[in-house]
């Protein structure tokens, strides 16, 4: 029973890890600062820096620029805005998906520990479950890793975005650099392929333990 007892606890630091990579996407969501630019006209952009999300886009203006605001104003994006880069309407699907996914595969961990502490002693269940919700974690990590990637690219590269006019934003910056987001993203990958990666790997152990215990 001590080898189970083993097993368990690797599994719950899997869970662990999973949570928290799981809870860093949610975070990396709804951050703003996925890309700063650097503007040289303050006129409207009056800190002379602009915050690019994957949702809307962000600056300090002491200017009146948007009701109900009187310091920061913000874009949101639609649909609509056709000029918006593909790695941006990328991001929020594949964050949306790997949000849903990553909370698909907490439950599937948690089912499994949940049986396993209970002393249920049904291994085929319990290993699919562990094996599910690893491939589900795998799957997130993937999903957060191509937009971060994506636009961690077109930072390096300070590539150009056609605002529309409404969002007072110049289509290029002086300079921009990743945000806060990028590296958030980036512990949130590491951390869910860490998941996935462990519970694929020891659900095999799973199995032997029962095999040796019961």
């Amino acid at each position: 029973m001590s080898s189970l007892v083993s097993t368990s606890h690797l599994q719950l630091a899997t869970f662990a890890l999973g949570t928290v990579g799981w809870i860093l996407c949610t975070v990396s969501m709804g951050i703003v600062e996925w890309r700063v630019w650097y503007v040289d006209n303050t006129t409207v952009i009056s800190s002379g820096i602009a915050w690019v999300g994957i949702w809307k886009v962000c600056f300090i203006s002491y200017l009146h620029v948007s009701p109900g605001y009187k310091e920061q104003f913000c874009h949101k994006f639609s649909g609509y805005d056709s000029s918006i880069p593909r790695e941006i309407y990328a991001a929020q699907g594949l964050l949306f998906i790997a949000m849903f996914v990553g909370l698909l595969g907490l439950t599937a961990t948690i089912l499994a520990l949940r049986n396993v502490c209970m002393g249920i002693t049904h291994k085929t269940l319990i290993t699919r479950f562990f094996l599910v919700g690893g491939f589900f974690y795998v799957f997130a990590g993937l999903c957060i890793l191509i937009p971060v990637s994506w636009n961690f690219y077109s930072v390096t590269h300070n590539q150009s975005i056609a605002f529309p006019p409404s969002s007072y934003m110049p289509s290029s910056p002086v300079a921009q650099e990743a945000g806060a987001a990028i590296p958030i993203g980036i512990v949130a990958v590491i951390l869910l392929l860490l998941s996935g990666t462990f519970s694929l790997s020891y659900r095999l152990s799973v199995a032997t333990n029962f095999t040796t215990n019961f």
